[in-house]
């Protein structure tokens, strides 16, 4: 047998032991780390607290039902506000048709409207379309926003008047 040392198949060598060895604690370092966490369990109440805390607050308002309503089918023309878009859509605000007659309004919403119009003395050309797919409850509803929202303080619309308007009597 002929054995000769030699120095650089050393250093290889060396150099494997140590980088496993250093895997080696690393794997039971970890190991024994996953195995000592232990979470308590959370009682539904705190939980329920915890959820709570981060949710937005409620209104304390409730929001008028004829809202959505009006965001659906009214807000792209009369905006947000109701003034609506000058020389195009004409305005929901005090001074405007909505404190008219109801039933005129309720013609309006179930017909629709073209032509030339004039509204605080402001004058308009722009069509407005039938909403005469949507309920009595919800024209009333929408109607009743409207003539509660934007600076107005007129009387509610119900169904019934609605209902009175699209039978014709």
């Amino acid at each position: 047998m002929n054995l000769k040392f030699q120095p650089n198949s050393m250093k290889i060598n060396s150099k494997y032991l140590i980088c496993s060895v250093l895997i080696g604690v690393l794997f039971f370092s970890c190991q024994n780390a996953s195995e000592n966490k232990k979470v308590d369990p959370v009682s539904q109440e705190k939980m329920a607290t915890e959820i709570n805390k981060s949710m937005p607050a409620a209104s304390a308002e409730k929001e008028h039902p004829g809202k959505a309503v009006y965001n659906k089918y009214c807000l792209t023309c009369h905006q947000s506000d109701g003034s609506g878009v000058p020389n195009m859509h004409p305005p929901l605000t005090p001074g405007s048709w909505v404190g008219n007659d109801p039933n005129e309004l309720i013609a309006i919403m179930m017909k629709g409207l073209s032509g030339k119009i004039e509204v605080n003395g402001e004058v308009y050309k722009n069509f407005m379309p039938s909403h005469a797919q949507l309920t009595d409850e919800q024209l009333a509803d929408v109607l009743s926003y409207i003539r509660s929202s934007f600076g107005n303080n007129f009387e509610p619309v119900t169904p019934e008047m609605v209902k009175k308007v699209r039978s014709g009597r």
